[in-house]
């Protein structure tokens, strides 16, 4: 699945759909990524983490972090500053001045979603928030470590232009982004750090902190195995020292056996359940935007599926490969998945049973058929290891289940089907595919 993890899938016909690339990364909340730059010692601004407003209030009333504070909701996404959460309140980083204040604007946040550029309409949910010490700074640097194919490893990406969207900075002055590949064999050097920090306008005592500081978040960087490791803004404070005011990391997600402390973190409340399902059954499942439901075994065969689907026209649903060991229970579960969407008007299950056994799926088939009600058609191509069995378990069960020993054929049957029922739907009349025979 590694080609389909790091690039858009685009099917290749007139009108092509424009898909949302999936993550396969473990995202981390800026708490998490704070903790790990202390752990190496990296220093950020104190701050605690609180998940009701009065625990807010307290930490405000203690003065133990200042008299003012810096508020951030905790997301799974970027733009946050921006965002505006379903109370009205404006903004996911406030700044307050007393300890009610404090307490009034978190209990706006809490419980509560934020929608911003990144989180889609259904916003992200807020369940903790960082109270942080409010620090004035006197310059403000973009500084990043990053998995690059160009470049054949990491690259450091800098900018004397931190603290604001990088992207739109780098769109209207790329000369303003340098960038620095790494030899993974060497490593970073000391003297490429110095250069860094140099050409970033460090100098004396602050350009061998800033040096020092480049080198801890590079070792940080390959010691959990992280594919991107974003500070933004890296600041000189107002009392001369280096901080990173805030981070965001992005952990290999193939690295989970060897980073267990790390992944668990992992805020599954913050994801798609699907994704989180497909997970936990031990399936390959990726949204997309169309109309067709694919349940199909081995990454080869679901895209030659999905090829298939649009060259007759149609539009599939989602790539989802169930593996060459697939039980009917994680059947049930692929199926659950597919139905989830209701764009999703016909279902095409393609397996080629080697390791995987046709009678598995058909009864899995079944029992998602009577556990689930589903009340669309379900067209079936089933070929290999017991398939003769599996075509008598679907002919002798009571849901009418259309078989198919042809691809193209099928495809062709469940384009045409899934067209009925979109029209069927629009005009409010229902077709049942799932009743007795």
């Amino acid at each position: 699945m590694a080609f389909l993890r790091n690039a858009l899938y685009k099917l290749s016909a007139p009108s092509p759909l424009v898909y949302t690339q999936k993550r396969f990364y473990l995202l981390l909340h800026e708490y998490v990524s704070m903790g790990l730059l202390q752990d190496f010692g990296i220093r950020v601004p104190n701050f605690k983490l609180a998940s009701t407003a009065e625990q807010v209030h307290q930490i405000a009333v203690s003065k133990e972090l200042g008299n003012d504070l810096v508020i951030k909701a905790q997301i799974l996404a970027g733009g946050r500053g921006k965002g505006t959460f379903d109370t009205g309140l404006k903004g996911g980083v406030k700044m307050t001045f007393s300890a009610e204040e404090a307490k009034n604007l978190s209990s706006k946040m809490l419980g509560h979603r934020l929608y911003t550029k990144q989180t889609g309409r259904e916003g992200k949910p807020v369940n903790k928030l960082i109270v942080c010490e409010r620090l004035f700074t006197r310059r403000e640097y973009y500084f990043a470590i990053a998995l690059d194919r160009s470049f054949n490893g990491p690259v450091i990406i800098t900018s004397t232009q931190g603290g604001g969207n990088i992207e739109e900075i780098a769109a209207e002055n790329p000369d303003a982004i340098n960038r620095h590949p790494i030899d993974v064999i060497k490593g970073f050097e000391r003297s490429e750090a110095l250069s860094i920090a140099g050409r970033l306008g460090f100098s004396n005592e602050l350009l061998d902190e800033a040096a020092d500081t480049m080198l801890k978040l590079y070792d940080l960087f390959m010691k959990k195995d992280i594919v991107l490791l974003e500070i933004n803004p890296l600041t000189e404070g107002a009392d001369g020292k280096i901080y990173c005011m805030d981070c965001k990391i992005n952990v290999d997600d193939n690295s989970e056996f060897r980073q267990k402390e790390v992944f668990g973190h992992n805020d599954t409340s913050q994801s798609d359940w699907r994704d989180v399902k497909a997970s936990e059954s031990g399936l390959n499942y990726i949204g997309l935007d169309g109309e067709i439901g694919c349940l199909v075994n081995g990454a080869g065969l679901a895209m030659a599926t999905m090829d298939i689907i649009k060259l007759h026209g149609g539009n599939p649903a989602n790539f989802l490969d169930v593996g060459g060991g697939a039980s009917s229970t994680q059947v049930k579960d692929a199926f659950e998945l597919i139905t989830a969407d209701p764009k999703v008007q016909a279902v095409l299950v393609n397996i080629f049973g080697g390791i995987m056994r046709c009678d598995t799926i058909a009864f899995g088939i079944i029992d998602a058929a009577q556990e689930l009600k589903l009340n669309i058609p379900i067209v079936v191509r089933l070929q290999g290891t017991r398939v003769d069995d599996a075509k008598a378990i679907i002919a002798n069960s009571r849901f009418k289940i259309l078989p198919c020993d042809d691809l193209d054929e099928a495809a062709r049957l469940v384009v045409k089907l899934a067209q009925i029922i979109s029209l069927a739907r629009s005009a409010s009349v229902g077709i049942q595919f799932e009743l007795p025979i």
